[in-house]
């Protein structure tokens, strides 16, 4: 039996390849995975990440870095 905190490579891989996993084709929903950005399914542009919306830490990791620039921005404005 596969250790559910640590998947293999080659279930990676199938949860990625699953349409089921992917909302609109665009947003990454997979309970069982643990990532908090694997990797994005269009590949045209190379390497890149995506939000797996299905994992708490994921969203507010990316809660949290919208956040950051909303607040860098912010400031850039207030010092002109």
């Amino acid at each position: 039996m596969e250790d559910p905190d640590n998947p293999s490579p080659e279930t990676q891989e199938r949860w990625f390849k699953d349409p089921n996993n992917w909302i609109w084709g665009i947003f990454y929903y997979n309970p069982k995975d643990n990532r908090i950005f694997p990797p994005k399914r269009n590949s045209n542009y190379g390497a890149g990440f995506t939000t797996n919306f299905a994992n708490p830490k994921s969203v507010l990791t990316l809660i949290g870095i919208l956040l950051f620039f909303a607040f860098v921005a912010i400031l850039i404005q207030k010092t002109k």
